[in-house]
């Protein structure tokens, strides 16, 4: 049943700025000796640590540095401090910090702030990891959260509920100019407009953008309430990137390697990620334990190692025919996804869980691992259907290929077939009960993962957006016509939601691990209701979803 209605508070104030410093969307009400412009958050917790970020600015002038103290505690009253410091804020990082808060105990929650000059940020939550025997760990996986297409209500709900950990697989946030990518209402009616309005190419540009997301309170919410792990996807950089381009990077746009290096700087300045102690923009890719129930694996499917994407269009016709493109380009042995040396420290990390004795391996990753192929939809549906401008081109590139069996995204996992085996080779070898989590679709999936030969790999979720629309707003068919098509056209797909926004629920016990997509009902009114999708289960030992 739905949850009854949720209301909102909007963060008034338009962009504003002192001096030469952005406060990226922040309006100041008073003259304080600092500003904690854009609240606080934690992430990349571990058994002993856990990073803490909060933006502090100087209250007035353009002084280069803000120093400021941090402080965790068992409560909120800050009676008992457990561990504290000195950080500074300073100019040319955005007057971000992040400090590495040690020396706190496996498994509990904290309460953590910031102080500068005598003014006193927000209180956050966060809580580290276990060590030893975990009966239950809940976490919660979010992805593509577009300010422009309508409010972020999945945060909001997120912060309301009891979790580990929100892990976050990408598309945080979108790099489109104002206009491209919206929707109508939210932009419009309800100002949800983006800054700058150009689309962000250089450094101060995604500073910008950052900042602006970072007004929005129920995102603030959302990391003041729990600690995150992060990894990108394409829009915290541009569409569809790879390891040399992107789709979305154009002649006169400058250069690509200079473009990704201001995305990745701000990245790291902004999100709770841990970072070198120079700021340094090292591979994303890394490992958590939870206890001896599971390891969190997350990994780059975007940037590191993979190879330009296949485009249908031109590259069956540089072929010559369907079948010499699935020989020559799709099915091409040496494509990568995750390049050389991550697949080899993905096997080392697979090989120590197992090692270790650990019940699942959660791989936290940014694209659809199942197999999900076009669907046939009948001349008669077709005829009633009425697709946008942008969808219709594709639409109809897609029946004309649907009949030989292709994959629907060539973006995902689907358009690297070798690079997948090989690692559907290390789950099988490697790991004891392995689950892929997805985002980028902003749809919900749960697929049953098989290798060539049709033996059982393990399951994947994938999780709805926060707010970008979904495949309902490119096919508008009704859900459950749609889901029948796409299951029909896809034997590992178990189940799917093609019209919903939301989050999932992900739970792991020594037993089973549960995912529950949580939907909200709307992104583009100030109230709305939560309702919970279907349970999704894997029993421990067995590598196929319960049905």
């Amino acid at each position: 049943m739905p949850t009854p209605l949720r209301r909102r508070s909007l963060l008034q104030g338009a962009g504003a700025s002192l001096g030469a410093i952005s406060l990226r969307g922040f309006a100041i009400d008073k003259p304080t000796a600092a500003h904690f412009s854009h609240g606080i958050a934690s992430g990349d917790p571990l058994s002993d640590r856990v990073i803490l970020w909060t933006r502090v600015l100087p209250g007035s002038g353009n002084a280069e540095t803000v120093s400021c103290t941090w402080q965790v505690a068992t409560d909120g009253t800050f009676d008992t401090i457990i561990a504290s410091g000195e950080a500074i804020g300073r100019a040319e990082r955005d007057y971000t910090v992040k400090v590495d808060a040690a020396g706190l105990a496996p498994g509990q929650s904290y309460c953590y702030r910031f102080i500068a000059n005598g003014v006193i940020s927000p209180i956050g939550c966060t809580r580290t990891l276990p060590l030893g025997a975990v009966s239950e760990f809940k976490l919660a996986v979010a992805s593509c959260s577009n300010y422009p297409q309508g409010f972020f209500h999945a945060y909001r709900d997120i912060a309301e509920s009891e979790l580990n950990v929100v892990l976050h697989l990408g598309d945080y946030l979108y790099e489109y100019p104002m206009g491209k990518y919206v929707n109508p209402v939210a932009e419009k009616t309800l100002g949800r407009k983006v800054e700058p309005e150009h689309e962000i190419l250089i450094l101060e540009d995604y500073r910008m953008r950052h900042g602006l997301y970072r007004t929005d309170p129920d995102l603030q919410a959302a990391h003041a309430a729990h600690a995150w792990i992060t990894v990108w996807d394409d829009h915290e950089m541009m569409n569809d990137t790879w390891r040399a381009g992107a789709e979305n990077h154009d002649k006169g746009e400058g250069d690509f390697i200079q473009r990704i290096h201001a995305a990745r700087q701000a990245y790291h300045e902004w999100m709770p990620i841990r970072t070198g102690a120079e700021g340094d923009q090292g591979v994303i890719y890394r490992a958590f334990q939870i206890g001896d129930l599971a390891d969190l694996i997350m990994l780059d499917t975007r940037l590191v190692g993979r190879d330009e994407q296949l485009d249908y269009g031109k590259d069956i016709e540089q072929a010559g025919s369907v079948e010499a493109f699935l020989k020559s380009d799709l099915y091409n042995p040496d494509r990568q996804m995750l390049g050389k040396e991550q697949e080899s420290w993905l096997q080392k990390a697979l090989q120590s869980s197992k090692s270790r004795g650990a019940t699942w391996q959660v791989i936290g990753q940014q694209v659809l691992m199942g197999k999900l192929n076009i669907p046939v939809i009948p001349p008669e549906e077709i005829a009633k259907l009425e697709l946008s401008e942008y969808a219709r081109p594709r639409f109809e590139q897609a029946q004309q290929l649907a009949p030989y069996g292709l994959p629907s995204n060539l973006d995902a996992w689907d358009g690297y077939p070798a690079a997948r085996e090989r690692l559907f080779a290390m789950l099988s070898a490697d790991a004891t009960n392995p689950i892929s989590l997805a985002g980028d679709t902003h749809n919900g999936w749960a697929f049953n993962l098989t290798n060539a030969q049709g033996e059982a790999v393990g399951v994947e979720w994938g999780t709805p957006g926060v707010s970008s629309p979904g495949l309902e707003n490119y096919v508008p068919l009704p859900p459950e016509q749609m889901q029948a098509l796409l299951q029909g056209a896809s034997p590992e797909l178990v189940a799917c939601d093609t019209s919903q926004r939301g989050w999932t629920q992900v739970t792991l016990t020594p037993e089973a691990a549960t995912a529950e997509w949580q939907f909200v009902s709307s992104v583009t009114e100030l109230t709305y209701t939560t309702q919970t999708g279907p349970e999704l289960m894997i029993s421990a030992g067995h590598r196929r979803l319960k049905v």
